[in-house]
Formats: structure tokens, sequence, C-alpha cells
């Protein structure tokens, strides 16, 4: 079994393996393991193992299409894929919407030879809570199946974690890519808003959703997002920019670098006591890696928070309000509810949310003036068990949906555990369209310390 997408690219090329045996042990391990862990909820096995043999004869030919070539990934189901259709986990989604058509991340994760296993769980429409009531897959974490592997892109994150693929597509709306790496001891990046297309994705948040890389380590990160960035017509909100090197700075040294810390530790009542050991063990090994480490407070953190609570549910609310008034009962109690709350935001209060948006990316802007990264935990606990899991412990638990009011890169990466085996994350943020930077710093972290390559008690 091969841990990361680097590594079973280094030994395709190697000849120790084939794309075919990748795809057939990503299988087995489903088949092992799916029923309970619930990571998909369609799989594409003629069509995946058919793409497997076609990457290994191009390999064999000598036509190399880069670092994903062969490679079985899994998608989010929000995202289309031309295998079949796409139901955000949800009875409400016209199954006709984007059918048969990739979306623009996936054709570009094809086209660069990815293996594309199947469709994964998520929140239904990328929110709310699993409703036990409606017909799909409860997703459980590999770490311990009584607790949550994190949301909404929660089969994305127990997948990679437990071995069904070795990467794949996330979506981040208040922190639905980080929040799953974190609870799973996975990585998984939030890139800067506008860096990734969206076109052929069921919207959350218009003016928060991202669509990011999950994998194993910061480097199998970074080989995907060099596939995903650049500029794409069909969405409104991406960025015409040229595409930076993402594993060129991969060195292993920070020297140089600046680094803010705010450890958020009166930041959420969730917060346990494993968590600052772990942090302050997470820098000092930035420190011994060249980083310089300061002291810094997040601006207007509670109000930033706020706004992307606020923006994203009016947003949500505008999107499903139809579907709402005509079939309420075929939401999932945890999703209606959810999206629900956005009727009771007056446009007084959402255009406040985007004035304080404003304010916070001017005031972030100048606290990126002195640091060229910012490391803060990703949540103050690990994950909640699901017999007790609800939307405002969630909220309470994440430091993530700060970064979504402000777009910048943010990423997870593993920190350690706490006491009763529950995966811990170390977040790091970079300045708009830095990801280069981001990644590096995970990199580094990552070539000191082994919580990446940690496997669950399966």
């Amino acid at each position: 079994m091969y841990l990361t997408i680097t590594d079973a690219a280094a030994a395709l090329r190697a000849g120790e393996t084939t794309s075919v045996a990748l795809t057939e042990t990503a299988y087995a391990a489903a088949d092992a393991h799916d029923a309970a862990l619930g990571v998909y909820l369609a799989r594409y096995d003629e069509t995946a193992l058919a793409a497997a043999a076609k990457a290994d004869a191009e390999l064999a030919a000598g036509n190399d299409r880069g670092p994903l070539h062969g490679i079985p990934l899994g998608i989010k189901d929000i995202i289309t894929t031309e295998e079949g259709e796409t139901t955000a986990q949800s009875l409400i989604l016209d199954r006709s919407w984007g059918r048969n058509v990739d979306a623009p991340v996936v054709a570009r994760l094809r086209a660069a030879g990815a293996v594309i296993t199947g469709k994964t769980t998520t929140m239904e429409y990328a929110i709310g809570t699993p409703d036990p009531d409606k017909p799909f897959p409860i997703p459980r974490n590999p770490w311990n199946t009584a607790h949550y592997p994190g949301g909404s892109s929660s089969g994305t994150g127990n997948g990679v974690a437990a071995g069904l693929f070795l990467g794949g597509l996330g979506t981040d709306t208040g922190g639905s890519i980080r929040y799953p790496a974190t609870s799973c001891g996975i990585t998984g990046l939030k890139q800067t808003f506008g860096r990734v297309p969206k076109a052929g994705c069921v919207p959350l948040g218009y003016s928060y959703d991202h669509i990011g890389p999950m994998a194993r380590s910061a480097a199998d990160c970074a080989v995907m997002l060099a596939v995903l960035a650049g500029h794409d017509g069909r969405d409104a909100t991406s960025v015409d920019r040229p595409v930076d090197d993402y594993t060129g700075g991969l060195t292993g040294s920070l020297a140089g670098l600046r680094i803010g810390f705010d450890p958020l530790l009166g930041n959420s009542p969730m917060t346990v006591p494993e968590l600052e050991p772990a942090l302050r063990a997470a820098v000092a090994e930035l420190v011994a890696a060249g980083a310089e480490i300061v002291d810094v407070r997040l601006p207007l953190y509670d109000e930033l928070t706020a706004t992307t609570m606020v923006g994203m549910t009016a947003e949500a609310f505008a999107y499903h309000r139809p579907d709402l008034r005509d079939r309420w009962l075929d939401y999932g109690a945890g999703t209606r509810m959810a999206v629900a709350t956005g009727a009771l935001v007056a446009s007084g209060d959402y255009v406040q949310a985007q004035r304080v948006r404003r304010v916070g990316q001017r005031k972030v802007a100048e606290l990126f003036a002195e640091v060229d990264l910012i490391v803060t935990p990703t949540s103050a606990c690990g994950a909640p068990e699901v017999e007790k899991l609800s939307l405002e412990s969630i909220v309470d638990a994440l430091h993530t949906p700060y970064w979504n009011a402000l777009g910048n890169p943010a990423m997870s990466v593993p920190m350690g555990f706490t006491d009763d085996g529950l995966p811990l994350g170390l977040q790091i943020i970079g300045k708009p369209f830095d990801e280069a930077t981001v990644l590096a710093a995970g990199y580094a972290y990552q070539q000191r310390t082994s919580w990446h390559r940690r496997l669950p008690p399966l």
C-alpha cells in the first residue's frame, strides 16, 4: 500500500507497481471498509479500471502525463463527472443537473492521467449534519467509527485516511476541506478564492466556496493544485493570473520566513487540554526548519467568523428558497434548518457582513505585511461523536470560517492526537495567491514529523 501520491508516482515509474494494481488495491480497501466508513455514494469500477489500464499502457509507451498519471482519486459528490449523476447527497437535486459532464477540475485531473474511482459522501448540499432517515450513508471516522470524519467533504477525508484512494477533491465554504482533514489526520488545502474554477460544482455560498485538494501530504496537495489551478471563463469568480510553481519550493527549509502564531486557545469552548502542547511542538518544528516565529493576534476574529456564517447561509437560502418552500421534508433535518436560517438574514445584515469582510481583508493584509505566514489550530478538539453531532458544536470547534470570509489560502496538516486517539490539525495560512509558501511550510513540517503517515486502526 502506497500512502502518498508521490510515493505511488515514484513506484509507477520504477516499475514497482501499476495503475491497475493501485486501483485494485484501492477498491479492495473499499470492499473491506466502506460499509463501516460510508465513503462512497457511487463507485466507477469499470471505467476506473479501464482508465488505469490505459494509464499503464501510456506509461509503458513513454507517454507520461505527470505525477498524477495513473493515481486513483475520489471526487466529492457535488462536483460533476462524466461517469454519472451528481446528487449532492440529497433527494432534492435534479438528477439531470450536470449529468455526464466533467467539471473543469475533473477534466483537468483526467487530462493529467488521474483515475477517477467514484463520488464520495458529503453533508447534504455541503451543509448541515447527516440524517439517518434519508437513504444515504452516514460517514464515520476511521480512527474511531463512533466519531464523525468531519464535513462536508466527509467521504474524501475518510477515504484518503483509510486508503480507498490516494487523494481527492473537496470543497470548502466554512472549513469543509480543512475540517475533515484535521478530523481524519490528512492534509487539505483551501486555495485562494478564485484560484481554482468552481464551474460544475453545486453552489453553497457563491462568494465563499472553494474547490481544493485533499491527500496525505502537502507535497501531494502541491501536485494536485498544479493541475487544478488556472482560469476558466465558465466561473465568474475565476481569477485570470499565471499558475505558480507549487512543487519547486518544496525544499524542506523555511530559512528567512517569519511566521505569525495565534494559538486561539481562548476562542472556543471546545478547546481540549492536548491542543496547546501539540501546537507548541508543531511550532518548534517550524523553528527547527529555519522559520522565525512571532506572536500575533488575528484581527476581528469573532466578527469575521460571524460574517462567514451569516453570508453563507444567506447565499445558500437564495439558492434553495423554492425547494425549501415546496419540498421541506425532502431535505435532511440538519440541512433544512441550517439553510432556512438564511431567511432570517436581512438585506442590511448581509451588506454589513460584506463591509466587515472588506475591513477584515485590509487589517489582515496589514498583518501580512509583517509576516509571511500565519499558523493556528484547525480545530479546538478532535472529531465529535456521530450521535452527539450538531451544527452548533461543529461551528464552535472550528477555526476555519475566518479565512473563508477573507479568501486567503489555508491548509490543515496533521499535528498529533488527543488522549483518546483522535487527530488534531495545524492550520497554515498565507497571503492571497501565495499557496506556494503555504505548501512549502507544510512540506518542511512534514519532512520533520510523521503524523501524516500514521494509519488508522482499521
